[in-house]
C-alpha cells in the first residue's frame, strides 16, 4: 500500500528541485513569473500567446485602490501592531465570493453554458433570480481591464467559443434587463481561462497570486507613512441603537 502524500506539482532533493518536471535551475533567467504560474497551476507551459495573456491577466489584477475589503483589512491589521505577513495573510483571508471570488463562479458559469445559446443561458439564470457571475461593476459601465485584455487576445489571435459566448451574454444581459452589466474583469479572465482549458477551481488563484503584490504594496505603505492604530473616525460610524436609558 503507497505511503504519504502524493504531488506532481513539485519536488525537492538536495540535487534538484523540480516544477512540473522542469528543473527551476532551468526555468529561470529563461521563463517569466507569468510563465511559470501557468505552468505550476496547469502542469505545462503556456504557448506564446497564453504566456502573453496570463501576463496580461495578472497585471490587470495587480490593485484596484485603498478601499477594497483585502487591502483595508491588510492595513488595519499591520496598524494593530502585527507583523508584515500577518497583515498580508488577513488581507489575502478578505478575498471573498464578492471581492475576487467571481473569476471562479465566472467560469464555472462560463464551462457549464457555453454549449448553449446566449440568450438561453441569460433567460435560465435570470429565471432563478440568480446574478450572472463577471458581469456588471460599481464603477465602470465598460471596464477599461477587460477592453484591454480582449485587444491582446485579438492582437495574438487567442480567440475562441467561451469569449464569443461571453461577449453574447453581456449584450443578452443588457437586452433581457435593460441594465448595462459589462463583462467585468473577473469575467474576462474566467472566459480567457477556461479557453486554455484551466479547471474553473484555478479562478480564485489567479486573483490571489496578482493582488498579493498589490496587498504587500499597501502594507509596506501603512507601516512607512502611517501611524499605528487606525480606526474609524467618528464622522464614518452612525450609532442607530437605543438612546441612553437609566438601568432600573
Amino acid at each position: 500500500m503507497e505511503q504519504g502524500w502524493k504531488t506532481a506539482v513539485s519536488k525537492s532533493s538536495e540535487q534538484e528541485t523540480l516544477i512540473r518536471g522542469y528543473s527551476i535551475e532551468e526555468l529561470v533567467g529563461k521563463k517569466s513569473f507569468a510563465e511559470t504560474v501557468y505552468l505550476i497551476l496547469k502542469g505545462e507551459l503556456p504557448s506564446k500567446a497564453e504566456a502573453v495573456l496570463i501576463d496580461a491577466m495578472l497585471v490587470s489584477c495587480v490593485d484596484h485602490g485603498i478601499n477594497v475589503p483585502s487591502v483595508t483589512a491588510a492595513r488595519i491589521v499591520l496598524s494593530a501592531g502585527n507583523s508584515f505577513n500577518t497583515a498580508v495573510g488577513a488581507g489575502i483571508l478578505a478575498i471573498g465570493e464578492f471581492h475576487g471570488g467571481a473569476i471562479e463562479q465566472s467560469a464555472k458559469f462560463l464551462s457549464e453554458n457555453r454549449e448553449k445559446s446566449a440568450a438561453d443561458a441569460v433567460k435560465q439564470m435570470r429565471a432563478e433570480k440568480k446574478r450572472i457571475p463577471g458581469f456588471g461593476h460599481k464603477i465602470y459601465t465598460s471596464d477599461p481591464r477587460t477592453k484591454r485584455m480582449l485587444e491582446i487576445a485579438r492582437e495574438n489571435k487567442f480567440w475562441g467559443k467561451t469569449i464569443d459566448f461571453a461577449l453574447q451574454v453581456e449584450k443578452e444581459l443588457e437586452k433581457q434587463s435593460g441594465k448595462k452589466l459589462c463583462l467585468n474583469v473577473d469575467g474576462c479572465i474566467a472566459a480567457l481561462i477556461t479557453e486554455m482549458g484551466f479547471d474553473y477551481r484555478a479562478g480564485k488563484a489567479f486573483f490571489i497570486i496578482a493582488r498579493s503584490a498589490g496587498i504587500c504594496a499597501h502594507v509596506l505603505e501603512e507601516w512607512q507613512r502611517e501611524k499605528p492604530f487606525r480606526r474609524l473616525d467618528e464622522s464614518e460610524t452612525v450609532y442607530d441603537g437605543k438612546a441612553k436609558r437609566e438601568l432600573k
